[in-house]
């Protein structure tokens, strides 16, 4: 059920820009899991990180590393 939620949230995004907008500008795979949660698409982060590198029609899921900070 949840590959069928992330495909199905992806194709959401591809038609709704402003859907699209927030998931760009999120920071995290989880900020990305809530705004789909509040779309009515259930996953978690760690589950959309999983599905890295597969496509779902234009959109391509890749993970981002990003360096932390340190102090």
């Amino acid at each position: 059920m949840t590959i069928q939620n992330i495909k199905a949230f992806l194709v959401k995004m591809q038609e709704d820009p402003t859907i699209k907008n927030k998931v760009l500008s999120s920071s995290t795979a989880d900020d990305v899991a809530q705004i789909a949660l509040k779309l009515g698409f259930e996953f978690s982060g760690d589950e959309l990180l999983r599905f890295s590198g597969k496509k779902v029609g234009k959109v391509t899921v890749r993970k981002n590393d990003v360096p932390g900070e340190y102090s």
